[in-house]
């Protein structure tokens, strides 16, 4: 960064000096005056400007780098992460809201083929044991970064081919081929990447990722689709609004 960010401690405070510093660099990324992909000075720069202790230092910017907001790479330096895309808790497809927010999305189809359904994937589409569906794994970028690993189950009779799946929507190409979203069952956890998981996305081994699994239903509470996707904490969250009953 080309002008040091002032950072006020108030060295009387229970509050430890780390947290005040995470504190102060957090507000700059929040308010932008830092922005993504900005550098910041090394730990030992800013211990010495802060009249800190290394350690000290060390224990901020890993705060940060833990909570996702700054990123160290060896022999690069520390950087603020890159913005966080925020996505309600709503049955809309990622490559839309991608577009709502501003962001390029694309596609690389990982998979396509017809496979017998297992007991997970008859049970959520309500099916025989062992019937013919359409298997589809896709790799799904933000701005030419991996953001995300979408795996889907489809009936055969309404699924959508190959091409449609790398040039748009989803839930698009399930209208297009009769099959109206309008219901689904979701839920949504946590655990760390596999290492090939954490190689296609693009994060450090065992690094943390958001799970979801929904099933879609149409107007007549048919299943139409059975999904489950990884993304990565790093650079993506679920919003929701709870409403008091």
């Amino acid at each position: 960064m080309s002008q040091p960010l002032r950072i006020d401690l108030d060295r009387s405070s229970p509050v430890p000096l780390y947290h005040q510093v995470a504190t102060a660099i957090d507000a700059a990324i929040e308010d932008g005056r830092l922005q993504p992909g900005q550098f910041l000075e090394n730990e030992i720069a800013l211990a010495s400007r802060l009249g800190i202790s290394r350690p000290t230092a060390r224990q901020a910017l890993q705060d940060l780098v833990d909570r996702g907001r700054l990123v160290r790479k060896r022999g690069v330096g520390t950087q603020v992460a890159p913005t966080r895309i925020h996505r309600p808790v709503e049955l809309t497809s990622l490559f839309g809201d991608l577009i709502k927010d501003g962001r390029k999305p694309t596609t690389h189809l990982l998979t396509w083929e017809i496979v017998e359904a297992n007991a997970d994937v008859a049970t959520a589409l309500e099916i025989a044991e062992g019937s013919e569906v359409v298997h589809v794994r896709r790799l799904r970028l933000a701005d030419d970064e991996p953001l995300a690993v979408m795996t889907n189950f489809v009936p055969i009779a309404i699924a959508p081919s190959a091409d449609e799946l790398t040039t748009g929507s989803f839930y698009d190409a399930l209208r297009a081929h009769g099959a109206i979203p309008r219901v689904a069952r979701q839920r949504i956890g946590a655990r760390t990447a596999s290492a090939a998981e954490a190689k296609i996305l693009d994060e450090a081994p065992r690094a943390a990722l958001l799970t979801m699994e929904r099933t879609a239903y149409d107007d007549a509470g048919t299943a139409i689709e059975f999904g489950q996707h990884i993304y990565r904490a790093s650079r993506y969250m679920f919003d929701t609004t709870l409403f008091a009953s």
